[in-house]
Parts: structure tokens; C-alpha cells; sequence
């Protein structure tokens, strides 16, 4: 009998590691060619990881949450036949690193994982480039002066937000002065329910929201809209629209949006704050925000701005189904330049969403309500929705959000002119 140690292949370029977010074998499982063996999420989607041999499985690389490198040993295996028996790389998947001569006695569990004391010993930049981390956090390092080589790192071997917020605290509660009353430690309340441990999709969402919040200076605007004459292009529109998908108001809102940016580029743009550039897009690529049962993910409608009311409807329903049922392929969930965010009948008055960083807005339409509305002298019934909008005022000046938001309206609110251009 043999070991043969696969590896966490390259599973998307730029992507330095994954996140182990479930287990499909464990220890002592016999398993067949092909059968699943975990599946890891990058910062892009998750994706289902095979075993390319049959055999009993002998070691797993950590629990659910944990992070491993790309080319780290994810499962050992025993197998038929001569030992490390590992077929060549596919082309999407580099080449196994060859093992240390040592590496042919039984590896032991705790070498599935890049070992954290390496990295402590590495100095300079040398060491910081060595050490995991994640691109927010590298960035957050560089603007607070910080060598990641000297942050501790926390149980998952790589940096954090969290080790650099200790590190912080550490520094802090250094030069604080004597007498000075310490920090109490979080309460521990009685009647606690389940505990949920934070890992997969909804870590994902935790750090970037995080991120966007400590990095962006966000605004809000929210302006009133009337869409009585919407809505009543709308139903006609599906009346007349046969084999093709039933329009919500999202399609059409979605066409005001792309008839009104190339007036306004900088709400179509991105910031890289870590290089101090903004990138200003002429094609706009439309992230809508889907709730699934593992939380929000944004799939990516690409070039927008040259779809059809229909096609964009038709767009939303297939990349939404897509999000939900974990199909969605990683180009589909990233490359977006604005994103919309939309809770329909649940929308609420009015909404100040959290910036998909690197964009620099984000939008979003509220509730549709009827009241009572003067026009002139006439008291008339009317349809009204809120539209509100968030910028990174780094970026986009209120004058120019303002400016944006009435452009949408005047769109919205006469729809022939909207489907006109």
C-alpha cells in the first residue's frame, strides 16, 4: 500500500488560497475515483474539490474555516500500489511541489498546515510578501505601517483584520498610562442559544463588509420618485411580451442607470486605494445583490449598457437562479463596476447600503408605496418609490451623486423617453 497526498490545485489565476467550508470524507472513509472530498471558497466561489484516486482516506487538512495555501496537502491517501503515485497537473492546476526528502516518513496531521512558526522567524519585506494574507489586509497593513512579518497570525496561518486589530490593542495598552482602567473582557450572558461558527460565505461577507466600512467614507442620498407612468409601461410591456420573461421594475431602473452614467463616470469607477487609483469604466458591469441561504452574493451583469430591457431581465433571473443554487461560475461573480441592491416589496422607506469596495456606489430602490400627491392644484393618487444611493466621498462629490439621482429619476419618470434612446 501506498500515500498519495492531493493537493489544493490552482483553482482561479491571482488566487493565492482557499477556505475549507465542508468536509465530504473523513478519516477512515473509503472513497472512489472521483468521489467529493471538500469544498473550498476563494474569494471568488466555491468549488468542489475530487479525489483523482480510490482509497481509503488517512489524513484531512483541518476543520470547516480553516485557510490553506494553494499547493498545501487538503487529503492524504491510501492507495494500491507504490506511494506518491500523483498523476501530472492538469492545465488548470499546477504541478505537485516536489516533497522533502523526510516527507516519505507518515506525515503527521499537524504538517497538513503551513507552519505559523516559519513565518515568525522571517524578517523585512522578503518575509512580508511570504506571509498569508489577503489583499484588504495587506492594504490596511501598509496604511497603518505595519510589517505583516511582525504580526502574529492567528490559528488558520494567515494574517487577519482581527491580528492586526491585536497587534493594535497590544501597542495601545502599551502606552497607556498607569491607573489608566484596563478594557473589560466581553460578558458572558446566561441563556445563550446555538453557537454558529463564522466560516465560508458569510465570513467572506463579514470581512468585506468590514473593510468597506473602516476604508470608505460613506454618503447617502435618497430621492423621491414618481413611478406611476413606470409601472404602467411595465404592465403594458408584458402584455406584449410573449415567450420573454415577465419585467419587474429592476430591468427598467436598471436601463435608467446605464442611460445616465456616461454623463457622470465617476459613479462607474473603481478606487484602488492601496495605489491611489481611480479606474473610470465606459462599459458598465451591473453587480446585483442576491440573498441565498449561505447569504448575499453579487453576480455580475457584463456590459450592461447594451442589453434590452428583456435581455436584462432575463440576465437577472438567470444569474440569481445561479447564485442560489451554487453554479455560478467565478467570472460571473466578479468584475463588477456598480452594484444595485434591491429588496423589493421589502425595501423599507428608504436604505443607506454598504459600498462593494473597490466600487465607489452603490444603489438602491425602495418600497413602492401609493399616496395622495398635488399636481398643480389636483389632488392625485400616486405610485412613489425612494432611491437612494451610497458613494465613497473619496471619490464622488454630493454635487455629482445628487446631479446622477435626478438624472435616474427624470428617466424613470417618463418611461418612453427611458426606452426611446
Amino acid at each position: 500500500m501506498g500515500r498519495y497526498t492531493f493537493r489544493l490545485p490552482d483553482i482561479g489565476e491571482g488566487i493565492a488560497e482557499a477556505e475549507i467550508v465542508a468536509w465530504h470524507v473523513k478519516v477512515g472513509d473509503l472513497i472512489e475515483e472521483d468521489a467529493r472530498l471538500a469544498d473550498v471558497m476563494t474569494d471568488k466561489a466555491t468549488v468542489e474539490m475530487e479525489s483523482p484516486v480510490a482509497g481509503r482516506v488517512l489524513e484531512v487538512a483541518g476543520e470547516a474555516g480553516a485557510v490553506i495555501a494553494i499547493g498545501s496537502p487538503l487529503v492524504v491517501i491510501e492507495i494500491e500500489g507504490e506511494g506518491e503515485a500523483e498523476p501530472a497537473a492538469q492545465p488548470s492546476q499546477p504541478q505537485a511541489r516536489p516533497e522533502p526528502a523526510e516527507s516519505d516518513r507518515p506525515a503527521r496531521p499537524a504538517e497538513l498546515s503551513p507552519p505559523s512558526q516559519e513565518r515568525a522567524c522571517l524578517t523585512g519585506s522578503a518575509a512580508a510578501a511570504k506571509v498569508l494574507a489577503s489583499p484588504a489586509v495587506r492594504a490596511r497593513a501598509r496604511a497603518l505601517g505595519l510589517d505583516l512579518a511582525n504580526v502574529r497570525a492567528g490559528s488558520h496561518g494567515r494574517v487577519s483584520h482581527a491580528d492586526l486589530d491585536a497587534l493594535l490593542l497590544t501597542r495601545a495598552a502599551a502606552a497607556t498610562p498607569v491607573g489608566k482602567p484596563e478594557q473589560k473582557p466581553v460578558e458572558i450572558l446566561s441563556g445563550a442559544g446555538e453557537q454558529i461558527k463564522v466560516i465560508g460565505l458569510r465570513r467572506r461577507i463579514a470581512e468585506n463588509m468590514a473593510a468597506s466600512k473602516r476604508h470608505i467614507p460613506h454618503f447617502s442620498y435618497v430621492e423621491e420618485c414618481d413611478v406611476t407612468a413606470l409601472e404602467q409601461t411595465r404592465a403594458e410591456l408584458n402584455g406584449l411580451r410573449g415567450h420573454r420573461p415577465k419585467l419587474t421594475v429592476l430591468p427598467l431602473l436598471i436601463a435608467a442607470i446605464c442611460r445616465a452614467l456616461p454623463d457622470f463616470p465617476m459613479i462607474n469607477a473603481r478606487y484602488d486605494d492601496a495605489a491611489g487609483v481611480i479606474t473610470r469604466y465606459t462599459s458598465v458591469h451591473l453587480g446585483i445583490a442576491a440573498q441565498t441561504d449561505g447569504g448575499l452574493m453579487v453576480p455580475v451583469i457584463k456590459d450592461a449598457q447594451a442589453l434590452s430591457v428583456w435581455q436584462i431581465a432575463a440576465e437577472i433571473a438567470r444569474l440569481a437562479a445561479a447564485a442560489r443554487d451554487g453554479s455560478a461560475r467565478p467570472e460571473e461573480l466578479s468584475g463588477s463596476t456598480l452594484t444595485i441592491t434591491s429588496l423589493g416589496p421589502l425595501g423599507g422607506i428608504a436604505t443607506t447600503p454598504v459600498i462593494n469596495r473597490p466600487e465607489v456606489a452603490i444603489i438602491g430602490p425602495n418600497r413602492i408605496v401609493e399616496r395622495p400627491v398635488y399636481l398643480g392644484e389636483t389632488l392625485e393618487r400616486r405610485k412613489l418609490m425612494n432611491l437612494s444611493i451610497s458613494c465613497d466621498h473619496r471619490v464622488v462629490d454630493g454635487w455629482d451623486a445628487a446631479n446622477f439621482v435626478q438624472a435616474v429619476k427624470h428617466l424613470i419618470e417618463a418611461p418612453m423617453l427611458l426606452l426611446a434612446l
